[in-house]
């Protein structure tokens, strides 16, 4: 038996807009946010899925309640799925963190994973938490499908363990919002059938992790 998840990014939020981070603040979906929402709702309700589990951040249950709408599930908190914690740079612009905390990630090098942002958590232990999370669910309804709404971060992070990627390594990863990431988990190891595919969408400005 395998587990097939289709994990989706929430649609784009304000603050997705004037590049500031969120982490487990929240902003609202834009405009463009909420259409990408009804759209990948569209292309999930033409599929069947067990489950349906959110984030329980804003931005990604708003998401989760649009294709609720249109498959009729209930919607499981997952709240293992958070984006990363930021802590103090949290409504910061990614200009901003540069100079006040330059080792939260770097585009260019390698980042310090385990470099603990104030009053947050280090891409490490972020690791941890998701990779863990999702390794439970996949165990805990083999045979099963689900579709799960996070958030970038989260993403990556599960991109990282499915490939085996280094925690610390910089890898940009496209994960546009609303986009259609489909996993199978068979019990020993995982595969990637669909990323970032964005098919349903008419345009998206996807996010690529630093």
């Amino acid at each position: 038996m395998s587990t097939r998840l289709v994990v989706v990014r929430h649609g784009e939020t304000e603050w997705n807009v004037a590049s500031r981070i969120q982490g487990h603040a929240d902003s609202p979906l834009t405009p463009a946010g909420l259409a990408q929402a009804q759209a990948i709702a569209a292309r999930l309700s033409g599929e069947r899925f067990d489950r349906l589990l959110s984030s329980d951040l804003g931005r990604a249950w708003r998401t989760a309640q649009a294709i609720a709408a249109r498959t009729g599930h209930a919607i499981q908190p997952e709240p293992r799925l958070r984006e990363r914690n930021y802590g103090l740079a949290e409504g910061l612009t990614y200009g901003e963190i540069g100079v006040h905390y330059p080792e939260i990630f770097s585009r260019v090098r390698d980042t310090d994973p385990d470099y603990v942002v104030p009053g947050g958590e280090s891409r490490r232990q972020m690791y941890e938490r998701v990779s863990g999370a999702f390794e439970s669910l996949a165990r805990a309804h083999d045979g099963e499908r689900l579709a799960v709404v996070c958030h970038g971060g989260v993403l990556a992070m599960l991109y990282r363990h499915v490939q085996g990627i280094p925690v610390g390594a910089a890898q940009p990863i496209p994960i546009p919002n609303a986009s259609y990431n489909a996993l199978v988990f068979d019990g020993g190891q995982w595969s990637v059938e669909a990323w970032a595919d964005t098919a349903h969408l008419e345009a998206t400005e996807p996010f690529v992790e630093p």
